[in-house]
């Protein structure tokens, strides 16, 4: 992997922090991830488009209870990543929001994880009360350190993946793909409808 590739999966795992563990700038949104990761890549226009079909096709997905929703940052982050490549957008979305799917469960996976380990530092935090930022700060910078090996090996894979298929893909899998990808804002929208709808009752 490239330095330039290297320093977008890092900023895109410092991004994916945002989402819960630290900050809550909402800059880890899509509609605000996408340019970010677009003006990195040195196409601001591909990632205003990806941000904006991301937030829209995760748009009616809420975080609620045990559900952990799909990354924006990662549905923003690999198809970026594979456009710098010279992989067409219409691919890397869709290798972008299966990698954010894929992240959500080992994100859960993490949780249960963290949740045991936090058991024990509370115990320890008890003790040596003063301890506290150090774990604080060790507890963010593995989160930080998992997401980037996730994005990096999404990144890697979905590339790999792709690259291998490309010879072997018709006219006919390009034009379903790319007209797959002109639907999306349109399936995003139309799960928006319902919850703009006025009530009446």
């Amino acid at each position: 992997m490239t330095l330039s590739l290297s320093l977008l999966c890092v900023f895109a795992a410092l991004l994916e922090l945002d989402t819960t563990y630290a900050f809550q700038t909402l800059v880890s949104r899509p509609i605000i991830a996408g340019p970010l990761i677009g003006w990195l890549t040195g196409d601001v226009a591909a990632g205003v488009q990806i941000g904006i079909f991301a937030e829209l096709l995760f748009s009616d997905i809420s975080p609620l209870g045990g559900i952990v929703p799909p990354s924006g940052v990662v549905a923003t982050a690999v198809p970026l990543a594979l456009y710098s490549l010279g992989i067409e957008l219409y691919f890397g979305f869709f290798a972008g929001v299966i990698s954010a799917v894929l992240y959500s469960f080992f994100d859960m996976l993490l949780r249960k994880t963290r949740f045991q380990w936090l058991v024990f530092l509370e115990k320890r935090i008890g003790r040596k009360p003063q301890d506290i930022t150090r774990i604080v700060a060790a507890t963010l910078l593995l989160s930080f350190l998992m997401s980037f090996l996730f994005i990096s090996a999404a990144v890697w894979g979905s590339s790999r993946l792709i690259f291998a298929l490309y010879p072997y893909l018709p006219p006919k899998a390009h034009f379903a793909f790319d007209l797959a990808y002109a639907a999306v804002p349109w399936i995003g929208l139309a799960a928006l409808i319902p919850a703009f709808r006025l009530k009446t009752r």
